[in-house]
């Protein structure tokens, strides 16, 4: 599940760059707005990413202490 978060992320961020050089070749606001908003959705899903990474890490962590009874 994190790799396609991971692969997703990659995917917006180059949206996004498309997104902001369609935007200074046509000089165009509204492009470049929508190029911003995709790369803060990627920065986003970037904390995700590692925030899910070291959940699963605390929950592997956990599940491999024994406990007692």
């Amino acid at each position: 599940m994190l790799i396609i978060i991971l692969i997703l992320d990659v995917v917006l961020v180059a949206w996004s760059l498309h997104l902001m050089q369609e935007a200074f070749d046509t000089q165009q606001f509204s492009l470049m707005l929508a190029g911003t908003l995709v790369a803060m959705s990627a920065a986003a899903m970037l904390v995700v990413y590692f925030l899910m990474g070291s959940y699963v890490g605390y929950i592997t962590q956990m599940a491999q202490v024994p406990r007692p009874f």
